[in-house]
């Protein structure tokens, strides 16, 4: 039932094995917290997995490489995500359809088709990346990965393939609050808490000044903080928990304290590799640096940053599959729900299968490099953000579309606008890079 339906004092709970009972909500608190518990989990779910592989070895190595002074760009990226994020909650309730679906019925089937395309890509390759991290924490814990990846791809499509949106989504909250165990870790390294706050609020590059490896830092954290996927996938997500005009305002506040929650956990993984970087480790991987720091953390902190490890595999592998699900039944006009059973959306969940399936077999290949396929696919998503942002920022100021009240005012736009142009300049600097490895210093 959608929160927009709570118009009295009186709310209904059906109970499946006896007769629907009310429960009297007599303030207005309360009534407003029971509306925001039924709408909230999107905006959470879309900012936390975000938190996924490819953002923990890709944050570790922020830290293990330089340390705290990177911690400014995330502060920067707080608003910027919350900002593209409301765009896509918007839209979504707007028209009770998913992005991809969107894209195609306003720009045309060309259109569709190249931004489909990019996003199967990218989703692709990110599914890679979270699979070698599963491979990679399995292997420290002592799991063979050739065991393990398999049976981790067979989890990861039973959680999907229940026929029940809301208990699909209680399971995925719960391993995203499960990435509080990010705040302990953190705090165990024994952190330089004056140093922490001065580099969150003061810009500030290392000694070595901008060299190439930390402007490709950089884009890789923008690539991993905002993702196309992102856009499909909160979109569906939305559409498919049936969100109304009535539910926007609790939306928005789902979407904020999503936001806020990552760029907390994310600061909490550079201060973990800011610890290896204190002591002199050599940074290869995030599990590797889990067993290094063992000498002085203890036992505990390596398991649970190697645990943390697979639970951000998890939600990003859930994610990505099912953005690249959903966009690709919408586009196909197929049946593409999750309260869905398996018989009747056979197709939306083949693709959710395949895409798991052949992402765990390519991470199985011997020797793979896997570290630098998960830092280049962060980097590549980087690249690809701005034309992604660019199609959503047109939707929304459609205003036969929305309508004068959901559609971007004037603020909004000099705001979205702005994240464009940062997000081009960026994609700019790593082509001139790849052009001209010269222009930067090498270090």
């Amino acid at each position: 039932m959608p929160a927009s339906n709570l118009k009295n004092l009186t709310i209904q709970i059906p109970d499946q094995t006896t007769a629907p009972r009310g429960w009297a909500v007599r303030s207005l608190w309360a009534r407003n917290l029971v509306t925001f518990l039924m709408v909230f989990g999107p905006g959470l779910i879309v900012m936390e997995a975000d938190n996924d592989a490819g953002a923990v070895s890709t944050y570790v190595q922020a830290g293990a490489q330089y340390g705290t002074h990177l911690l400014w760009v995330l502060l920067i990226l707080l608003p910027m995500t919350y900002f593209v994020q409301e765009m896509v909650v918007r839209l979504g309730i707007a028209t009770g359809q998913g992005h991809a679906a969107m894209i195609y019925q306003r720009f045309g089937k060309w259109w569709g088709l190249f931004s489909l395309s990019d996003l199967l890509l990218v989703n692709f390759l990110t599914l890679v990346t979270e699979f070698a991290a599963i491979a990679l924490a399995l292997s420290k814990l002592g799991v063979d990965p050739r065991f393990g990846v398999p049976l981790s791809a067979v989890a990861l499509t039973l959680l999907v393939a229940t026929g029940s949106y809301r208990r699909w989504e209680r399971i995925v909250v719960a391993l995203c609050l499960l990435d509080t165990t990010w705040l302990a870790v953190a705090w165990c390294l024994r952190p330089p808490v004056n140093e922490i706050i001065r580099s969150s609020l003061i810009p500030s590059v290392p000694q070595s000044g901008i060299t190439a490896s930390f402007v490709f830092l950089i884009i890789a954290i923008v690539g991993t903080t905002i993702a196309p996927w992102q856009l499909f996938f909160q979109q569906s997500c939305v559409a498919d928990k049936r969100l109304r005009f009535s539910d926007l305002r609790w939306a928005r506040l789902d979407t904020l304290a999503g936001a806020v929650f990552t760029i907390v956990v994310a600061a909490c993984m550079e201060i973990a590799g800011n610890a290896s970087k204190m002591r002199a480790l050599a940074f290869i991987d995030p599990a590797q640096m889990a067993v290094d720091i063992r000498a002085f953390a203890g036992v505990g902190v390596e398991t649970a940053i190697l645990l943390l490890m697979l639970n951000a595999a998890v939600l990003g592998t859930t994610a990505i599959s099912l953005s690249s699900a959903w966009a690709y039944a919408e586009v196909r006009g197929w049946p593409h729900s999750l309260q869905l059973p398996l018989r009747d959306a056979s197709g939306f969940y083949l693709v959710y299968l395949v895409c798991v399936a052949l992402a765990a077999a390519i991470v199985l290949i011997p020797r793979a490099p896997l570290q630098l396929i998960i830092l280049s696919v962060q980097v590549l998503a980087g690249v690809m953000l701005p034309s992604a942002i660019i199609f959503l920022q047109l939707l929304l100021n459609d205003r036969e579309l929305l309508g004068p009240e959901f559609a971007n005012k004037s603020w909004n736009n000099w705001i979205n606008w702005t994240i464009i142009m940062v997000l081009f300049v960026l994609s700019l600097i790593l082509a001139a890079q790849v052009v001209a490895p010269e222009l930067f210093p090498q270090g």
